[in-house]
């Protein structure tokens, strides 16, 4: 198995805080590797450092010989300036100065310099290249390729980041939550194209569907120490708890041998002197061991909810659209008390306008949203919130609230509340903008539940949180007495979360599903089963060809067809002769040569499809 990367005692901290220590692993040939780390540990600075985009302290990283290597990082940067083409494409790869000057020379007119563009377009392999580009794209639902990248939404920003690292083949691919902003239908594509690809992996996620079948090893930061586990997230799992309950029983074996120990050094101190240096020394070592605390600090929301009465909301006959685009259709609901929904849908078929009509951020079209009385939002938005960044963690929580009563008998001052989601009171002096970015969603959903709300709004509740603060929201909403919106593409968040769902399925149309995200994924599939099933049998069956002896002998339709092709890529081969004499004749206009060069790319691909073809048969027998 070849080494692609060996990580040696790698060191990293910021100021007197430690992120890690004495981090050492490698990665090899295959590898599919889960990163996994409590918030505030570090993850996103490790992968930036073996990326290249950030410096360390100490210890060494060794890669193999020009190994090719993408990073996606969590928020991508790409000039907005650039169209998507231009975005996708390396500054100093071959193909790429192929295709740009050949655009230039193609938009310019130049006929002398038009035959030496389409030369270097050949010998570059360009044309395949670009070929490849808006084909990888398309499959990401990319279809302007002319349009700013300063003009896409973030999702849609994702996903040309992400075309951009997979059109150049890397041999390892560091990819920091590289399912934030895609919705569910990406998040599936990519784990099926992560899953089937030669490419090894390295990635933090926060997605555990998508872990536990992607990646085939876990390595988890723990308390400043490496664990790896050579097994999907579900084995993680098990083992992990294996080995904590292994530490637990040799801490517990720990102390009682040292008792024993003790009551040894404490007898006859006067002969101390003459006792065995061997054993005074394992004492103190047994000492040392025994102080061990495991760091197993967990968010506790354990906040409660404000009464909530029976009136929830009534939905009556609400339409929104902007423009040609249709958000609502005339949408009639009546939400009961402790119902817990999930929102699920495509980037941009309005699943987060919808919660801001109901929040009354937004204003119908017609229609109207119905309040109870006693209803009390609490509104996590995927915006999250806009913290002074240079204020201290505390402060901008007593801005809120100094106390956060929960009820007549429960009351927490605001640095109580703050310990309670893992900002200890030397965390709470520190400046937000010192903290990470899971840690800033943890203080946003501290602000948001200090508010005591009964009914809870979550739009992307998931993105940048770790996944034991998500294991530990889950537990809460679950046993949440109040009411619940989900909006989400963590599919093992909408399972854990929701009993029934609401399906944006675009054109205004809401669909209304009875079950969790797996429960409708499952009928999504039967269905298209059974329209596949319904469509095979109103189709006309073929006769049933009779077997022949020689499998390997042109059938009479072969030969014609093999006939049929040499004489058609003898004729895609002259025209494509006869277009390249055109084009480096100076004699065209711009719209000739843009035309002209577009049949050009499609004789290429006839010619790749055809050629294809009557290579298969050259093979058989005639």
């Amino acid at each position: 198995m070849k080494s692609f990367l060996q990580i040696e005692g790698l060191t990293k901290s910021f100021g007197d805080r430690v992120l890690f220590a004495d981090v050492t692993f490698g990665i090899y040939e295959g590898d599919k590797i889960g990163l996994i780390a409590k918030n505030g540990m570090g993850k996103t600075t490790l992968l930036r450092i073996i990326a290249g985009e950030e410096a360390y302290d100490s210890g060494n990283l060794v890669f193999r010989n020009d190994l090719r290597v993408g990073y996606l990082p969590q928020l991508p940067e790409i000039d907005g300036n650039l169209s998507v083409i231009e975005a996708c494409l390396l500054p100093d790869d071959p193909s790429t100065v192929a295709i740009k000057h050949y655009e230039e020379v193609v938009a310019s007119g130049n006929m002398e310099a038009l035959g030496k563009a389409m030369e270097a377009m050949d010998a570059s392999g360009a044309w395949d290249y670009e070929g490849k580009i808006k084909q990888i794209l398309s499959q990401l639902k990319i279809t302007d390729l002319s349009q700013p990248v300063g003009q896409l939404s973030g999702g849609q920003l994702k996903r040309v980041a992400l075309a951009k690292v997979i059109i150049n083949e890397p041999e390892l691919l560091i990819l920091d939550e590289p399912t934030n902003h895609l919705d569910i239908d990406m998040i599936e594509w990519l784990e099926d194209y992560l899953r089937r690809s030669r490419i090894s992996i390295l990635m933090v996620t926060h997605d555990r569907y998508f872990l536990d079948k992607v990646c085939s090893k876990i390595i988890e930061i723990d308390d400043r120490q490496v664990y790896t586990y050579n097994g999907n997230y579900n084995y993680y799992l098990e083992k992990r708890d294996e080995r904590i309950s292994a530490q637990n029983a040799e801490l517990a074996k720990v102390k009682n041998l040292l008792r024993t120990e003790l009551d040894w050094m404490r007898r006859q101190p006067q002969a101390r002197a003459t006792k065995a240096k061997f054993r005074i020394d394992a004492f103190y070592e047994l000492d040392k061991k025994s102080r061990y605390r495991r760091d197993d600090s967990e968010v506790q929301l354990n906040v409660g909810s404000s009464y909530i009465g029976s009136k929830i909301f009534d939905a009556v006959e609400v339409s929104k659209r902007y423009g040609d685009k249709i958000i609502l259709n005339g949408f009639d609901y009546i939400f009961a008390r402790y119902e817990k929904v999930g929102i699920v849908g495509n980037n941009g078929v309005g699943k987060s306008t919808f919660i801001k009509l109901l929040l009354g951020l937004e204003k119908p079209d017609s229609g109207h949203f119905d309040i109870g009385e006693t209803v009390k939002f609490g509104y996590y938005s995927q915006e999250g919130i806009r913290f002074n960044e240079d204020e201290k963690v505390i402060d901008a929580v007593k801005k809120i609230a100094d106390v956060v009563v929960i009820d007549e008998k429960t009351r927490y001052t605001a640095s109580q509340f703050l310990q309670l989601f893992l900002f200890s009171p030397e965390t709470q002096q520190k400046y937000i903008y010192k903290l990470s970015g899971g840690e800033k969603r943890r203080l946003y959903l501290a602000t948001v539940l200090m508010r005591v709300p009964n009914f809870l709004i979550l739009d992307e509740p998931t993105n940048d949180l770790d996944i034991v603060t998500l294991g530990i929201l889950e537990e809460y909403i679950s046993k949440f007495k109040g009411c619940v919106i989900v909006v989400s593409h963590d599919r093992f968040f909408l399972d854990r979360t929701v009993d029934h769902l609401f399906v944006f399925e675009g054109n205004g149309v809401v669909k209304n599903f009875p079950g969790n995200y797996s429960d409708y994924r499952e009928w999504v599939q039967q269905r298209a089963q059974e329209e596949k099933q319904e469509q095979r049998a109103v189709a006309p069956k073929e006769p049933v060809k009779p077997v022949r002896r020689n499998e390997n002998k042109m059938s009479f339709k072969e030969r014609k067809e093999f006939e049929a092709l040499t004489e058609e890529i003898a004729a895609l081969e002259a025209e494509k002769s006869q277009i390249e004499e055109a084009l480096s004749g100076g004699q065209l206009s711009v719209e000739e040569i843009t035309a002209k060069s577009q049949r050009i790319q499609e004789i290429m691909d006839l010619l790749d499809e055809k050629e294809m073809r009557w290579l298969e048969l050259s093979e058989k027998d005639q």
